[in-house]
């Protein structure tokens, strides 16, 4: 059992934590939404009401719009967390399998790992500047800077696994038969 350890888990074991630390966050979320889900909401609406007449201009209805946006962000950064940090966990395990060198392993899991995290976060941090700033799209944007290499991390490390499977199993393994 150890062996199998060092040999497969080894090179993947920062993409895999990385994976584990999302899932840990995910599920977080769900417990924290269900025990503070009221909390939660009055924070994101105070928050919009601080700046009500400035970032809203008196527009209640229109804060009202951009807070209820932001809960959804913060249940997107929950679902995106346990969905992307699963999805990695598995797509991780299948490449650690793979006759492949280990250094092509431990980068495909790193990205997996951190892309899973990053986009998780980029939701859950949109969700908390909306109120503040009186726009999702203005959030979004101004978290570009983590959304776009996260998703192209986990994008990336996705389409890695699809080529390195097929090479593995179609192309390497016709040559073998």
């Amino acid at each position: 059992m150890q062996k199998f350890f060092a040999e497969n888990l080894m090179p993947v074991k920062y993409g895999l934590l990385f994976s584990l630390i999302t899932l840990v966050y995910g599920f977080g979320l769900g417990g924290t939404f269900g025990v503070f889900e009221e909390n939660i909401k009055n924070h994101l609406k105070n928050n919009a009401r601080e700046v009500l007449a400035t970032a809203y201009n008196g527009d209640e209805a229109k804060m009202k719009k951009i807070t209820d946006k932001s809960w959804v962000y913060f249940k997107r950064a929950h679902l995106h967390a346990n969905g992307l940090g699963t999805a990695s966990v598995v797509l991780i395990i299948l490449v650690s399998f793979l006759p492949i060198s280990n250094k092509i392993k431990s980068i495909n899991a790193i990205f997996l790992g951190v892309g899973s995290l990053g986009y998780s976060l980029f939701w859950m941090l949109a969700g908390l500047k909306a109120p503040a700033m009186g726009s999702t799209g203005l959030a979004k944007e101004s978290l570009a800077w983590l959304a776009l290499p996260s998703l192209g991390l986990c994008i990336i490390g996705l389409i890695m696994i699809v080529a390195l499977v097929i090479m593995s199993l179609f192309v390497k393994g016709e040559k073998q038969t």
